[in-house]
């Protein structure tokens, strides 16, 4: 379990010093499904600080390392929950994606890992970072496991079955975008797709973070104010930013996020889903930059962000080796509510 999720009688901290000997009192709704599903909690899982940043460089309980990739980062913000899969360590895991940060790491680690449609699983007892881009899901080691999480969190939730990938009308988008040997991987594993199309999907504009920035603000603002100096260096610069963030710009990222969404759904017309790179990069060096994540951030929401700014579920799925011999990642994008249709596909793609 990422530890952003309470867990009655178990040290719970969000990855941050002010909570360090938190035991809360209930645990959260998404874990509790999960154990009367069958799932056996075996541990908690580091994390970026608060679950704001890309690369799990956590100051207070140590860097998440990359079992498979030394030197690497595993990816953030839901670290720990990737690389306890690759360690095999767990079978399964429990992360959040507000940007990207179920599918960083798994496209950092080489495993599955499922951003669900925004509200589909609970996130009762997890704490916050943006409210209407936060989601909790599922990371496993395949599609089946991811899969099956997902039916434990989401009741209602039910998998549907493709025979072939020729029943889809799928779209191809960003790979120009993406490092050489990333964006072959990624082709490749698209053109098992037999109705595959280029289509032209526009890049979310950077101003509608401003909105995102302030759903931050709102969480942290009294718990800055009275314990700044106990948030990590890179995390505390980003609330700083965010607590600046004045209302004209919210009011335009909000209008700029409606017009995003007709935008995809026009450039998608006719299609069931779309295909990108999950990342442009392959994992990048820890502490490549000065100040944590803030080196990197840029490139590694660069293609997940958009999918959180419009709610709809996305699947990273590990493609073959790209740069160095790390993994590439295949995103597999659906429609809000296609998150069965998401995973079916990527189940049914093959990508030994």
């Amino acid at each position: 379990m990422k530890d952003l999720f309470d867990t009655a009688g178990l040290e719970t901290t969000y990855g941050s010093a002010i909570f360090a000997g938190h035991v809360p009192r209930e645990t959260a709704t998404a874990v509790r499904l999960l154990e009367e599903a069958g799932y056996a909690n075996v541990g908690k899982a580091n994390l970026h600080e608060f679950a704001y940043g890309t690369t799990s460089e956590n100051p207070h309980y140590g860097d998440v390392p990359n079992p498979r990739h030394p030197g690497r980062s595993a990816g953030g913000s839901s670290g720990g929950s990737a690389a306890a899969l690759t360690a095999g360590l767990a079978d399964a895991a429990l992360g959040t994606d507000s940007a990207g940060s179920i599918r960083i790491p798994a496209a950092c680690c080489g495993v599955v890992g499922h951003k669900p449609t925004h509200g589909l699983v609970s996130l009762d007892g997890c704490w916050p970072l943006a409210a209407s881009f936060d989601t909790a899901g599922p990371l496993a080691l395949d599609v089946d496991g991811c899969e099956r999480m997902l039916a434990a969190l989401a009741p209602g939730f039910r998998p549907t079955r493709l025979e072939s990938l020729e029943e889809l009308e799928v779209g191809i988008a960003w790979t120009e975008d993406a490092d050489q040997l990333v964006r072959a991987r990624v082709e490749q594993a698209a053109a098992q797709f037999p109705r595959l199309r280029s289509v032209e999907v526009p890049p979310v504009e950077n101003a509608t973070y401003a909105g995102f920035m302030r759903e931050v603000a709102d969480v942290h603002r009294e718990l800055f104010a009275e314990n700044a100096e106990s948030y990590g260096q890179d995390v505390r610069i980003k609330v700083e930013k965010c607590l600046a963030v004045r209302d004209s710009e919210v009011d335009r990222a909000e209008r700029l996020r409606e017009e995003y969404r007709e935008q995809v759904e026009q450039a998608l017309e006719g299609l069931d889903l779309l295909l990108t790179p999950t990342l442009p990069i392959v994992a990048p060096p820890l502490h490549r930059g000065a100040i944590g994540d803030l080196d990197v951030r840029e490139a590694l929401i660069r293609f997940t962000y958009p999918f959180s700014v419009l709610g709809w579920p996305a699947l990273a799925l590990p493609c073959g080796a790209a740069e160095g011999g790390l993994p590439a990642s295949l995103q597999i994008v659906g429609r809000a509510g296609a998150d069965a249709l998401v995973l079916a596909a990527g189940r049914v793609l093959s990508l030994d």
